[in-house]
């Protein structure tokens, strides 16, 4: 049964289950966990943070995620794969606006990383 979006149990439902299947993918999951390493006990939280001021404006995140991204072997293909399994996990667990939201900003992000990062000619 889908839900909406309303408060920060739902936020750490959309981001756990969109990091576990990121954590199943071919093609994302070794940048995080070979590549970068990246400790999830403390990520998680952040990511929480970070998707809880988008979606709610509660200002809790406080970052600058696009440095970290730069030394990543990464293209445009992980940035589509990575839209593509965060609409997926969307759709299929949420509805309403909130999830909308999130949706568009997911693209919003990937769309101005791909930018800065082509322009740092990380790829073309």
């Amino acid at each position: 049964m889908k839900r909406e979006i309303v408060d920060s149990e739902d936020v750490k439902l959309l981001v756990d289950s969109f990091y576990q299947r990121v954590n199943q993918d071919d093609l994302l999951s070794p940048v995080f966990n070979d590549f970068a390493k990246v400790d999830w006990e403390s990520h998680m939280p952040k990511m929480y943070q970070f998707w809880e001021s988008i979606l709610f404006g509660s200002a809790t995140y406080q970052g600058r995620p696009f440095p970290k991204h730069i030394p990543l072997p990464i293209g445009i293909e992980h940035f589509d794969r990575w839209i593509q399994l965060f609409e997926t996990n969307i759709d299929e667990q949420f509805t309403g606006e909130k999830a909308e939201m999130a949706k568009h900003r997911a693209h919003t992000i990937a769309h101005i990383f791909k930018t800065k990062l082509k322009h740092l000619n990380k790829f073309s």
